[in-house]
């Protein structure tokens, strides 16, 4: 070698690839175990997957951490608090009165059988199962009353939509919690007709209690009058019946007259003198 040829440097590259093959290796860790844990979110329910099939052998994962199978296992989340779906359904009474109907149904996923609504609905079961179940539901109600009935008999109309969409959503896993009816529509001129109906019968229902109240009226006015003509007549009777005793005594007893004045004058010398200087007295009477 000559004196001057560069001398050449051998670099050992042993430390550098340790820590390659370190970093690499904390990556590969960090992988497997970021797919090892899976959550559960609170108001959850987790659906086990392996290799893309529902797990149907272990009920739903509860909330919190879990461990899986990395890479093999998956875990979905379905929310279980109550949800709220509300529906705007169109149908035809049964005087084929056009009737929408807004329903709202407060739900949740059984909580146990979460697993099972996945595996026949997906997450896109509302659309599915709750919104036809709704729509179908009203329809068939609805043709089953009147116009008139679906106001008057509101309870009754609520309680068979509610029991049908009930029974319905029950068969895929989903728990109906309320069922509300916030209101029904018709037509503005049928509308203008049963506001007119409802005015004339409330008119009549008026009518007919003042009717009562007049004859009410008219049988206590009579029963006044009656009772004021027998007080009348009895005391005409016991005017008459004194009048009677006091001509039977005095014919009886012509003294009596005398007795009479006695018990009238009061011991003062009369005004006023009659024939034969009797004092003149006026027989006491009933007034």
């Amino acid at each position: 070698m000559s004196k001057y040829q560069s001398p050449k440097v051998n670099v050992n590259m042993g430390p550098m690839k340790a820590v390659l093959i370190a970093i690499l290796l904390l990556i590969i860790i960090g992988v497997v175990a970021s797919a090892s844990v899976k959550i559960v979110d609170a108001g959850h329910r987790g659906v086990l997957l392996h290799w893309n099939a529902v797990d149907l052998t272990k009920p739903p994962l509860e909330e919190g951490i879990h461990f899986v199978i990395p890479f093999q296992d998956e875990v979905i989340n379905i929310e279980v608090r109550t949800l709220k779906y509300a529906s705007e359904a169109r149908s035809a009474s049964r005087d084929l009165q056009t009737v929408e109907t807004t329903v709202t149904v407060n739900y949740h996923p059984d909580k146990e059988q979460v697993h099972n609504l996945y595996k026949n609905l997906g997450l896109d079961y509302e659309n599915r199962v709750i919104q036809p179940a709704i729509e179908e539901t009203v329809k068939q109600v609805t043709a089953n009353y009147n116009a008139e009935e679906l106001i008057t008999k509101r309870p009754l109309v609520k309680q068979d939509i509610e029991f049908s969409i009930r029974e319905r959503l029950n068969q895929f896993n989903v728990v109906t919690e309320v069922i509300s009816i916030t209101d029904f529509e018709f037509s503005a001129l049928f509308a203008s007709a049963i506001e007119s109906k409802v005015e004339a019968e409330q008119n009549a229902l008026r009518a007919e209690n003042d009717l009562k109240r007049i004859e009410v009226e008219a049988r206590q006015a009579e029963a006044n009058a009656i009772g004021l003509a027998n007080a009348n007549i009895a005391e005409a009777r016991g005017e008459a019946e004194a009048i009677a005793i006091i001509n039977k005594a005095l014919a009886e007893n012509p003294n009596y007259l005398d007795w009479l004045k006695t018990q009238a004058w009061d011991g003062k010398l009369p005004l006023v003198v009659g024939e034969g200087g009797t004092p003149f007295i006026q027989i006491p009477v009933k007034p």
